[in-house]
């Protein structure tokens, strides 16, 4: 049976690392320089440097992966360790970002003009990495097997290999610190730095020699230290294996948290957050605390993020396909904003066909049923509501025999109570005949009786000369019948942006209306209509 290797506990075997008298092996590093390294610049490993400057060093470190071979390089001969020549070092393989462990070997028989008994051979034909220096430890088989997959497969391979007392790595020298900070926690189970690049590179180090318990400590660590855009956005681009990456979950979980909350006000930080990267974005817009005006205001963000970061529309189209769409909310945006969704170039349309219809089903749903739905953990990144400031509704429209629209409004008992003693709760805005309109809840004093009640108010959004006389009808659900009861019906002539309604809608004293037998909520929700007719040309 494997051991675990993702445990940190256990006994410290800090005493024994790098002690000839507790190990059984011997491990050589050969540390080369790294092409990244300009001159002046930091290695990660130093610690030194901001975190800007260790995510440049790592993205091309990652370029570079990427053109090299996959595979782990194992070697062996019956070459004793200390009989290994510099100049023998120079002909293996060029560094790489992938662990390279050696059994200590030589290579093949060569004569003086360079050339094997067969010819060239093409794998020793690149250019080699020359060695900066070489640095000799002493470790025990058994502790760091039990802590490395990659170290138990080197150790128990039942190859030759296996049975060799000296092993050679090859590191960069900015991975060299790293290094030996992930070998002493491997015994002692705990590092000496609290530096953030440092164990960013520490991070890096387990993941490539398969420490989970390291990366495990790392991103607790990190997960402890104060956060910035920087860092969180560095966080959630971290190169790790799929393997390892629920060791490092709880750090990139933190690193969307504190994005979410940081850009909770979108629009606030629209600028700065146009710049953001995929990964933070896909952070934010997965929130449920984004207070955005409505969803159609999240819509009309990503669109334009879209644009200025994908200038290419093929490019765009799929990312926002693939990627971003999945993010809003449809079944939260106006009706109008929907048409719009559909008329889209840089959307798939059969992708925004299968969206707006999956909308407009949802809002049709019955109110217990868009519930279920937005409080299910499958369904409740499409359905859940946000914080937005104005509250979405439901609206159905006519136009025969005259324009007509009947606005739904539904409020949680929570919503209402809030609204106490001075609050106001704006809908999002609907139309009629190309009028804006609105609905608001309000908590007011009553200026007779001078005690506090509900009241609704219906609005016009344009100001100015624009005259709309319309025919309205305020109504409530109600307990046991579920019927709709009409509360205030007239007729009113809008002009610049002037309001009509009722202080008092339910004619009761505040605290009867939020009482737990009151008949206006029905399962804790309090379901208003506005129906409005323009009947005049």
């Amino acid at each position: 049976m494997e051991p675990d290797f993702s445990t940190v506990g256990g006994p410290s075997f800090e005493f024994a690392f790098n002690e000839a008298n507790f190990s059984d092996r011997e491990l050589r590093i050969e540390v080369v320089a790294g092409d990244y390294d300009a001159p002046g610049s930091t290695g990660g490993g130093s610690g030194g440097g901001g975190l800007a400057d260790w995510a440049r060093h790592r993205k091309r470190r990652r370029e570079e992966l990427f053109k090299e071979k996959e595979s782990t390089t194992y070697m062996s001969d019956q070459t004793n360790f200390n009989e290994v020549e510099a100049e023998e070092c120079d002909a293996y393989e060029e560094n790489q970002e992938e662990p390279v462990a050696m059994m200590e070997g030589s290579p093949p028989d060569v004569d003086q003009d360079g050339d094997d008994e067969q010819g060239i051979d093409p794998s020793w034909a690149a250019v080699v990495t020359p060695v900066l220096r070489v640095k000799t430890i002493y470790i025990s088989s058994a502790i760091l097997a039990a802590k490395s997959p990659f170290f138990f497969k080197l150790f128990s391979n039942g190859m030759k290999e296996s049975d060799q007392r000296h092993a050679t790595l090859r590191i960069t020298d900015s991975e060299e610190i790293a290094l030996m900070e992930l070998l002493s926690f491997m015994y002692s189970g705990k590092l000496t730095t609290t530096e953030p690049t440092l164990l960013l590179d520490i991070l890096m180090a387990a993941d490539k020699f398969e420490v989970v318990s390291c990366m495990r400590y790392c991103s607790q660590l990190l997960t402890s230290l104060q956060m910035t855009t920087e860092s969180a956005l560095l966080y959630l681009d971290l190169p790790c294996s799929v393997s390892m990456a629920a060791a490092v979950q709880p750090l990139t979980d933190a690193a969307k948290d504190f994005l979410a909350v940081k850009y909770k006000d979108l629009i606030k930080f629209q600028d700065e957050v146009m710049n953001i990267p995929r990964a933070g974005i896909e952070a934010i817009l997965s929130s449920n605390d984004l207070q955005v005006a409505s969803e159609d205001t999240i819509y009309d963000f990503l669109l334009r993020w879209a644009r200025a970061q994908y200038p290419k529309s093929e490019e765009r189209r799929e990312v926002l396909s693939s990627r971003l769409l999945p993010l809003v909310r449809f079944s939260h945006m106006t009706c109008r904003k929907l048409r719009k969704v559909l008329a889209c170039t840089d959307i798939d349309h059969e992708q925004a066909t299968k969206c707006v219809t999956e909308a407009l089903l949802f809002k049709a749903d019955a109110p217990h049923r868009q519930r279920a739905l937005a409080a299910d953990a499958i369904t409740c990144r499409k359905f859940a509501e946000r914080a937005y400031k104005y509250r979405p509704l439901k609206v159905v429209e006519f136009d025969r025999p005259y324009p007509q629209c009947i606005a739904y409004l539904d409020l949680k008992r929570d919503e209402c109570s809030r609204l106490f003693p001075a609050g106001r709760i704006y809908s999002q805005a609907f139309h009629l005949a190309g009028q804006g309109f609105f609905l608001s809840a309000h908590c007011n004093m009553e200026q007779q009786s001078a005690f506090y009640c509900f009241g609704l108010f219906l609005g016009m959004q344009e100001k100015g000369s624009t005259s709309v006389t319309v025919d309205y009808e305020f109504a409530a659900r109600t307990r046991p019948s579920g019927e709709f009861v009409s509360k205030y019906k007239g007729n009113y002539t809008f002009t610049g942006g002037k309001a009509v309604g009722y202080r008092n809608l339910f004619a009761i004293p505040w605290q009867k209306f939020l009482a737990d037998d009151s008949l206006f909520f029905v399962d804790g929700m309090l379901h208003l209509r506005a129906e409005l007719t323009i009947k005049q040309p």
